[in-house]
C-alpha cells in the first residue's frame, strides 16, 4: 500500500482550472479554484491563453497542498483530467506556446471538414476513429495551426514543436519537459488516433496533413506518465492517471459495467454509455469512443455531445442580466406559469449530437406578453431536458437497451427541479452521486488504481453512491406532446 492514501487531483476545465485532494471515499479534504477567460476574436472561435491554463492549474495544486499542510499527508500522486479536443501546440525546447489554446467549441475548422467531406473522406475517417468529421475535435485545429501561423509547419517538420490537449501540455510542464505523453481517452478525441488498432493512423495523418513528429506518446489511463519536478509543490510527486473529463466523470460515476451510462452537466453536456469491450458504430450520429483502458484492458462507449448546458445558464446571467447567480434558477423555475411553452434552443455554436449542424443557431418560440424571466429561466433548463433526450433516443435507435438509471454529476445537478424535469422529460430515473466532483475524483481514482489505493475497478464501484434519486412524474402523453414541440423548435433553427 502507498505511504498516503490521499491523492490530488488536477482538474482543468472550460470554464476554470482546479485541484482538490481527495480520500479514497471521494471526501474532498481540500479544493482550490481560478476562472479561465475564453476569448472571441472572430465569430465561432474560441480560444485561451496557454500560459493561464499552466500556471493557474500550478497555483490551484500548490493552494491545495497548502491547505492541507499538517492535516494530512503528501498525496501518493496526481490524477490529470481535462476539457478534451482543445488544442496547443509549443515549443519542445522552451515550452512557449505557438499561439492561443484553440478550445474545443471553436468552428474555424469547417471549411477544411467540408472540403474532406467533399472528397468522401468522412466515412473513412469515421470508421478508423469512431467520430464525425467535425471541428470539434482536434485535427482541424492543428492543421490551423500549422497552416496560419508563420513558420510553424517548417518548424513541425523539423521536429521543433510538439502538439497537445491540455492534459499533454500539463504534463509537459509539470515534469520539466521531460514527458510528451497523454492517454488513449485523449487522443482517441483528435481525429487522428484509430480505436480498433489502438495507434496513431498514417492515413489520418496524411489527409489532415499532420507530422507524426507533434503527437504525443500515449498511454493507459493508469500509468506512470513521469514525476513532477521537485521545486513544483516542494516535492517530487508522480503522476499516476489521467483521462479526459467526459471518461474521467464516467470513471468517477463506476461506469464500468456495460450498458450504464452518466451524463455530466458542465458548460456542455456530455452522456456516455459504457458499450463493453467490443467498439458499436453508431448509425444515429452519435461518437464511438474509447471509455477507458484500465489494467490493459479496453471498454468503449457511446458518447453524446451537446455543446450548450451550463453556457446557456451563464448566458443568462452574464449576457442578458435575467439572473445574478446559477443559484436562482431553481427558485424561478418553480415560480414559472407551468401552462407556458417556451423553447428555447440555445445553438450559440450550432447542434452537437445528433444533429451535428454547425450552422444552426439560437432561437426562442413561444413568448408571449406574460413571459418572464422566471419563464425563460425554465425554458432554459429544459433545454438541457430535451437535447438529453435526444441523445437517449439516438442511443436506443442504435440499439442499446433503456437505461435503469441515469447517473448525473457537473455544476447543474445541485439544482433539485432540473433533476426532477430531467426525470420527467427523459422518462429515466435520475441518479445525483455523492461525490459531486466526480470529473476530478475519476482522475483520483485513477491514480489510486496505478497506486495501490485500489485494487481494481469494482474497488470504485463498491465506494459509490447516490446522494438524491428523482423517478419520473409526468405522465407520458404529457412527456411526448411537449418533446413534439421540442423538435419542431429544433427543425425552425436549422438551417
Amino acid at each position: 500500500m502507498p505511504s498516503s492514501d490521499t491523492i490530488l487531483a488536477l482538474d482543468q476545465g472550460t470554464t476554470s482550472s482546479r485541484a482538490l485532494l481527495f480520500d479514497p471515499n471521494g471526501r474532498v479534504l481540500a479544493l482550490a479554484q481560478h476562472e479561465l477567460p475564453q476569448h472571441y476574436p472572430q465569430s465561432g472561435w474560441v480560444e485561451q491563453d496557454p500560459r493561464e491554463i499552466w500556471q493557474d492549474t500550478l497555483r490551484a495544486g500548490r493552494e491545495v497542498l497548502e491547505q492541507a499542510r499538517g492535516g494530512h499527508k503528501p498525496p501518493c500522486g496526481i490524477g490529470i483530467t481535462n476539457q478534451r479536443e482543445t488544442t496547443i501546440l509549443w515549443d519542445r525546447e522552451s515550452g512557449e506556446p505557438l499561439y492561443n489554446a484553440i478550445v474545443w467549441q471553436d468552428r474555424r475548422g469547417e471549411a477544411l471538414c467540408a472540403k474532406l467531406r467533399d472528397e468522401g473522406l468522412e466515412p473513412m475517417i469515421s470508421e478508423k476513429t469512431g467520430l464525425l468529421l467535425d471541428s470539434y475535435f482536434s485535427a482541424t485545429k492543428i492543421a490551423w495551426l500549422l497552416d496560419n501561423v508563420s513558420g510553424a509547419r517548417a518548424r513541425a517538420e523539423k521536429g521543433e514543436l510538439a502538439f497537445g490537449t491540455v492534459d499533454s501540455f500539463l504534463l509537459w510542464h509539470l515534469t520539466g519537459g521531460r514527458i510528451h505523453a497523454t492517454d488513449i481517452t485523449n487522443a482517441s478525441r483528435t481525429l487522428l488516433y484509430n480505436i480498433s488498432a489502438q495507434g496513431w493512423d498514417k492515413d489520418l495523418l496524411e489527409v489532415f496533413g499532420i507530422p507524426e513528429s507533434l503527437l504525443p506518446e500515449v498511454q493507459d489511463n493508469d500509468s506512470e506518465f513521469g514525476i513532477s519536478e521537485n521545486s513544483l509543490f516542494g516535492t517530487a510527486l508522480p503522476i499516476l492517471g489521467m483521462a479526459g473529463d467526459q471518461q474521467s466523470a464516467a470513471i468517477g460515476q463506476a461506469c464500468f459495467a456495460p450498458n450504464s451510462i452518466k451524463s455530466t452537466y458542465g458548460t456542455g453536456c456530455f452522456a456516455l454509455l459504457n458499450t463493453g469491450a467490443d467498439k458499436q458504430q453508431s448509425q444515429n450520429r452519435l461518437l464511438s469512443t474509447i471509455a477507458y483502458r484500465i489494467q490493459g484492458t479496453t471498454h468503449y462507449a457511446l458518447e453524446g455531445s451537446i455543446f450548450i448546458a451550463g453556457a446557456a445558464v451563464q448566458w443568462l446571467r452574464d449576457g442578458l442580466g435575467v439572473i445574478s447567480s446559477a443559484a436562482e434558477c431553481e427558485d424561478l423555475a418553480r415560480q414559472a406559469d407551468p401552462k407556458s411553452e417556451i423553447y428555447l434552443v440555445p445553438a450559440f455554436t450550432g447542434l452537437g449530437a445528433p444533429y451535428w449542424d454547425s450552422a444552426a443557431r439560437g432561437g426562442i418560440f413561444g413568448l408571449t406578453r406574460a413571459s418572464g424571466r422566471a419563464e425563460l429561466v425554465r425554458a432554459t433548463l429544459d433545454a438541457v431536458c430535451y437535447q438529453t433526450r435526444d441523445l437517449l433516443e439516438a442511443m436506443a435507435a442504435d440499439g442499446a437497451a433503456t437505461p435503469e438509471r441515469l447517473r448525473v454529476d457537473g455544476g447543474m445537478v445541485r439544482n433539485d427541479w432540473f433533476l426532477q424535469r430531467l426525470a420527467d422529460i427523459t422518462g429515466v430515473a435520475v441518479e445525483r452521486a455523492k461525490t459531486l466532483e466526480t470529473t476530478a475524483f475519476g482522475a483520483a481514482c485513477l491514480a489510486g488504481l496505478t497506486s495501490g489505493i485500489f485494487a481494481s475497478p469494482q474497488d470504485i464501484e463498491r465506494n459509490w453512491a447516490n446522494s438524491g434519486r428523482f423517478a419520473p412524474e409526468l405522465e407520458e402523453s404529457s412527456r411526448a406532446a411537449l418533446y413534439d414541440g421540442w423538435k419542431e423548435a429544433v427543425g425552425r433553427v436549422r438551417r
